[in-house]
């Protein structure tokens, strides 16, 4: 009787079989059968491997979702305004709601106050419509709109402290030729009260004439109710200036009684504007600097 694994090592040793025939050649060539690899059927995976692997799929598809989740998270905080992130939105700067300024419309085929023909620097346009609006809030003062929107001379010079500066002031007006103020005024919440008052001459020639008497630097030629201790104010930034608006800035070095006051003289071609604001205890620049800036954008 044949062993089954004597074939096998027959075969492995190159010896031919009775009747088999061996390929002619294959003993000088050198070749050699291949031995048969053993298929070795894979270890069973027991029921203990299945809920391991299936725990371990469960936490790595948890880690990928939260990573895509964090991932989104970032990319969400990062794309969005400080202000749109609930906790992290900046305090008010206290800069006020104004409504959108639009600038009035010139009469048909007047020029504007800065165009090459017009050498007066004419405002042209409705001066009343030139006037800052009160901003959202905020309480107007209805003395100051005077009669069809025109204010009295008198009612400006109210602003000055001393007799003697009213006097002489008035004269100023009248021998520079005023035509007219336009004026509006308010109170904020916070309880500051802002007036605005813009006067128009004949040309631009004068308003620099008398903006140089009347608002030289370094400190103002006649002092405002209240506001006996005023000085330039060097922090009023560059930046807050219009093209073709000069202004000179004005604030207490130290409140004088119970308010502070800040004030501005704006020179925009024929018209010069007052800006004047006063709080109790301290006035906050901010907002004096946003209403002088919005000012000149409406005069230039």
């Amino acid at each position: 009787m044949t062993h089954p694994t004597g074939e096998a090592e027959h075969e492995a040793a190159g010896e031919t079989q009775p009747g088999e025939t061996r390929p002619a050649g294959s003993e000088s060539a050198g070749i050699q059968p291949c031995e048969p690899v053993p298929l070795t059927p894979p270890p069973l995976t027991s029921p203990k491997n299945h809920r391991l692997l299936r725990a371990t799929l469960r936490w790595a598809a948890a880690l990928f979702v939260f990573a895509v989740a964090g991932a989104g998270t970032v990319y969400g905080i990062v794309g969005m305004e400080r202000t749109d992130v609930p906790g992290l939105a900046t305090e008010s700067d206290g800069r006020w709601g104004y409504p959108t300024l639009t600038k009035p419309p010139l009469p048909s085929g007047s020029p504007g106050p800065f165009a090459e023909e017009n050498k007066a620097g004419a405002h042209y346009a409705d001066l009343r419509a030139l006037v800052l609006p009160e901003p959202e809030g905020a309480t107007a003062d209805k003395a100051l709109r005077g009669t069809d929107g025109w204010l009295a001379t008198k009612d400006l010079l109210t602003e000055y402290g001393e007799k003697e500066d009213r006097e002489e002031l008035a004269q100023k007006f009248t021998d520079h030729g005023l035509r007219h103020i336009a004026a509006r005024g308010w109170t904020t919440p916070d309880g500051t009260r802002t007036r605005v008052y813009l006067l128009q001459f004949d040309t631009a020639a004068v308003v620099d004439e008398l903006r140089g008497q009347i608002a030289p630097y370094g400190g103002p030629g006649y002092q405002l109710r209240g506001a006996v201790d005023s000085v330039s104010d060097d922090d009023f930034p560059a930046k807050a200036q219009i093209e073709d608006v000069t202004p000179v800035v004005y604030t207490e070095s130290k409140p004088y009684g119970a308010e502070q006051t800040r004030h501005a003289y704006l020179s925009s071609g024929d018209v010069l504007a007052l800006v004047v604001q006063s709080r109790k205890g301290a006035a906050n620049p901010v907002p004096f600097q946003q209403t002088v800036t919005l000012q000149s954008q409406l005069l230039g």
